[in-house]
């Protein structure tokens, strides 16, 4: 693989001994058969840049760490993103991992699904290669154990969900395939995560079976699995499965104690990075930070998070060096070929194997030079890494292109790098366009190589018609205001607004209640034994210290205007009304908590949710004190049809209030009647605690809910509570003297108002909704807001401050810019077509439109500032009065003309006369 990638090619032909004109040889002797070895042209060896070999050997046979100088470099803070390693389920020796050749990890069968895996995407059996009709997942090898040798205590957080992707996508690689997964409880605890498992659990062929499970043996001659294990209806089964996948949990970063002793940092039980309780990215040494799963098992969208908020953190530190280091970037004059005669360029990306293994890359690279105002096409291993960036800009000074086109992925990400080697090259950057053959093409038809390779050209022929006719837009540079205003002032709006005016920004706190603090006043321990209110009370008093720091308590938002770097919005206060101007908008507003109507809710004063209760505890309430026994319901409110979401922190707090019961009275009864206990992370710990101390857990299903009813028992008041044991196989009730509700947190009452306000979006559950869940999991689409907090899902005191130093990180890349550009793609309107109907007016989302007076009278005009390019406008324009740029009717036809062939065109046109 290291030779098909390496991107250096020879003109000149070596000796018969040397397999190919790389830099990167396999040498054939009869003294050894094979070896391969680097030559003197490598890119790294030469510019300390590519590394692709190292990347793409799965045998770790390349490693360039020992051609390293050693270096000295003084900073002044430092991060460390070491990651994590999956466990390896060989040290337990009891699930036939190592042994039998048809149980593989979940790791495995992640590249066995990958179009850039050992058999291009296709699911193959190791022992034979054929297809597996029956494959098993069993859930939490490596995770949730404390005996077996070498397993974690703690939950892994991610295990679940990456297997019910796997399930998904094996039944779209292959729809007949019997899926089985083998789990304790379900931890679909993430945003939108409840959904993807109905997804999952609903495919046809697909089993979800609680149990645990032990591999029994597997047959000498099909090298079948048989797994045991039991369901509540027929006991103790045996079944034979193709293919085994053991979902393995993460474990610390390979020699994490010799990397904490080589920087002087401490390790928490579990050897991942020990940090501080009130800051996940916090290290016990000042000065260093990490990110990413050194802290603890951790997702992609919250490991994102800690980066930005590690980014964040040191900036704080080092506020008094800003921009001494920086250097300003200057692009050469940009040439004026607006009169020129297009000359196309055509740059064909394998992606790695992404596209390559599907799409002949060659034959669509000789295509692209048949068609009309091509001068130049050739294909790249990846277009997107530095060398080759830099070849396109040498190219289009070489072969004097005036247009560009990158056949490779989605312009999601990466069109604004590509639009920079041209503004290298002194071409205007909307002279580019990309044309989709990944996402469009090889990853929805990787069984279909010769259909897709034709596809891959006509995509390319339809970015060619519409290059021709695409002209050079001027972007608008934008002053940016460096204030920023924080819409909430929780945990999560105080702590972003500090880390803001750390770096020297004045920021404007508003909160809509008289008081700071949020839900946090609520709330009186964590887990952890952090006292919530005392840490409240310290960053309050932090808060109305800062002199950058201006707060408006009791405030309502009546209006905002504006855009990205620089908005207005009006507050009515108890100072009255005054007009904020700033550069950025932080939504951190919080949520709420679902008021019951079931379990006699607000009938009986027994009967009351985890907050009333936790509040009750702190406070000495002599009904709780005296109650000998509890009873705990959780999922009240949610995963149901009327909130069909998790809300995520219910099964930590009532495990907290059980332990803090415990505590106070060790002979009190606490159950806790819960459907899955989604204790994820390190949280795992207190869960086993609890059941160690007493605490009876009993599972009930949505179809048998706990059913409530006020008894007496012996002369004594109670409330009698009924439901299914599966595990006693009857129905049993438990006498409570008080009943605790795990109620939904639901978003707050002032979201939509918000939502009109700043123009962002909701999730279908009300949450705010982010740009990208991944790529910008703390950004709105509309640029220059952000969000942290439960206003964005409900989440842990220790994952909203992460968020919202993430969200301070996001605000102060935008903060550190003098100016801003606004995009060149934006609508302008033909005043003579106009005929001032207003539906565009009344399309726009952004405001961006109105009515001015002119000369013949008013028009409808577009605020290039306000214009978001959405194209809305244009489409409901009954006259046409109104183009998009970088999208007119001329681009765009021509690309739909060019997607039929004239032949074929000509053909259907004969076919149908």
């Amino acid at each position: 693989m290291c030779t098909e990638y390496c991107p250096v090619q020879y003109p000149d032909e070596f000796n018969q001994d040397i397999s190919n004109n790389k830099a990167i040889h396999i040498y054939y002797s009869q003294a050894i058969p094979l070896i391969t070895y680097i030559d003197e042209n490598c890119l790294y060896l030469k510019e300390k840049k590519c590394l692709i070999c190292e990347a793409v050997c799965q045998n770790e046979a390349i490693d360039f760490s020992q051609t390293e100088e050693i270096m000295e470099i003084n900073v002044g803070a430092v991060i460390l993103a070491p990651g994590y390693e999956e466990y390896d389920p060989r040290i337990r020796g009891d699930y036939g991992a190592g042994k039998y050749e048809n149980v593989v990890t979940s790791m495995d069968y992640e590249r066995l699904t990958d179009s850039t895996g050992p058999y291009e995407g296709q699911v193959l059996r190791p022992s034979d290669l054929e297809h597996p009709r029956k494959v098993a997942w069993i859930h939490c090898v490596g995770s949730r154990q404390v005996n077996p040798p070498g397993a974690n205590s703690y939950c892994s957080s991610v295990c679940c969900t990456y297997t019910q992707k796997q399930v998904i996508l094996t039944k779209e690689h292959d729809p007949e395939t019997e899926c089985t997964v083998f789990h304790n409880d379900i931890r679909s605890y993430g945003k939108d995560f409840e959904r993807f498992y109905q997804r999952a659990e609903e495919m046809p062929g697909v089993r979800f079976f609680r149990s645990y499970v032990s591999v029994v043996r597997e047959d000498p001659e099909t090298k079948n699995v048989t797994l045991k294990y039991t369901t509540p209806e027929e006991g103790v089964r045996e079944e034979e499965f193709d293919l085994v996948v053991l979902s393995v949990g993460m474990s610390p970063p390979p020699d994490v104690e010799g990397l904490a002793k080589k920087f002087g940092l401490e390790l928490n039980d579990h050897s991942f990075c020990k940090t501080n309780p009130v800051n996940p990215m916090e290290t016990s040494r000042p000065g260093f930070y990490i990110s990413g799963a050194f802290q603890g098992p951790l997702d992609i969208p919250e490991t994102v998070v800690t980066a930005s908020g590690a980014g964040s953190q040191c900036g704080e530190l080092l506020n008094y060096r800003k921009g001494d280091l920086s250097v300003e970037r200057v692009y050469p004059p940009e040439k004026d070929v607006s009169l020129e005669e297009p000359r196309i360029g055509v740059f064909v990306c394998h992606c790695g194997a992404n596209i390559g293994r599907v799409v002949n890359v060659p034959s669509a690279v000789d295509y692209a030079l048949t068609l009309p105002n091509v001068v130049y096409a050739q294909e790249q291993l990846f277009s997107c890494a530095t060398n080759c960036a830099e070849e396109i800009t040498d190219m289009i000074k070489e072969k004097d292109l005036n247009r560009v086109i990158v056949a490779a992925c989605s312009p999601r990400t990466l069109e604004m790098l590509f639009r920079d080697t041209l503004r290298e090259a002194g071409l205007n950057q909307y002279y580019y366009e990309m044309a989709n053959i990944r996402e469009h093409c090889s990853w929805v038809h990787p069984k279909q190589k010769d259909e897709a390779t034709q596809k891959a050209k006509d995509i390319i022929r339809m970015a060619v018609a519409r290059t021709r006719y695409l002209e050079p837009l001027m972007e608008i540079d934008l002053p940016v205001d460096k204030r920023a205003l924080v819409v909430g002032g929780g945990i999560a709006g105080m702590t972003c607004a500090l880390s803001i005016a750390e770096h020297g920004h004045h920021v404007y706190l508003v909160e809509k209640e008289p008081v700071l603090g949020g839900t946090a006043r609520k709330v009186y321990d964590t887990l952890e034994g952090l006292d919530v209110q005392e840490f409240l009370r310290d960053l309050i008093e932090r808060v109305y210290r800062h002199p950058l720091i201006h707060v408006y308590t009791g405030a309502e938002i009546t209006g905002t205007a504006g855009y990205i770097g620089n908005f207005a919005t009006t507050i009515q206060s108890g100072r009255g009304r005054a007009e904020i101007k700033h550069g950025a908008t932080v939504i951190a507003t919080g949520a709420d908590v679902y008021t019951p109507t079931e379990y006699l809710y607000g009938e009986d004063k027994r009967v009351m949710t985890q907050l009333e209760l936790e509040e009750k505890i702190a406070t000495g309430d002599e009904m709780v004190a005296n109650a000998e026994n509890v009873v705990m319901i959780q999922c009240v409110g949610c995963r149901n049809e009327d909130r069909n979401y998790c809300s995520r922190i219910c099964c930590n707090e009532s495990v907290k209030n059980a332990l803090i019961l415990k505590e106070k009275n060790p002979d009190r009864d606490v159950y806790i009647l819960f459907r899955d206990m989604r204790t994820y992370g390190y949280n795992e710990d207190y869960y086993r605690e609890a059941a160690d101390k007493g605490v009876v857990f009993i599972r009930y299903e949505p179809e048998q809910e706990p059913q409530l009813e006020p008894a007496e028992e012996e002369g004594r008041p109670v409330l009698k509570v009924t439901l299914p044991d599966y595990v006693l196989q009857k129905n049993i009730e438990i006498d409570a003297d008080l009943i605790a509700l795990a109620a939904a947190v639901i978003p707050s009452a002032g979201t939509r108002k918000i939502e009109n306000l700043f123009k962002v979006g909701l999730n279908p559950d009300g949450f705010f909704k982010e740009a990208h869940v991944k790529l910008r999991p703390v950004e709105f689409a509309a640029e220059g807001v952000y969000l942290c907090g439960i206003a964005h899902y409900p989440k842990l005191i220790s994952e909203t401050i992460s968020q919202a130093y993430g969200a301070a990180g996001r605000v102060l890349a935008l903060l550190s810019n003098d100016i801003v550009t606004a995009s060149g793609a934006i609508c302008e309107v033909e005043e003579s077509k106009c005929v001032t109907c207003g539906a565009c007016i009344d399309a726009c989302a952004y405001g961006a439109i109105e009515f001015q007076a002119t000369e013949t009278g008013l028009t409808a005009a577009v605020n290039p500032v306000l214009c978001k390019g959405d194209g809305l406008c244009n489409a409901v324009c009954p006259t046409g009065a109104i183009q998009l740029k970088h999208f007119t009717d001329e681009e765009l036809l021509s690309q739909i003309d060019a997607a039929v062939p004239e032949e074929e065109s000509a053909d259907k046109k004969e076919a149908a006369v």
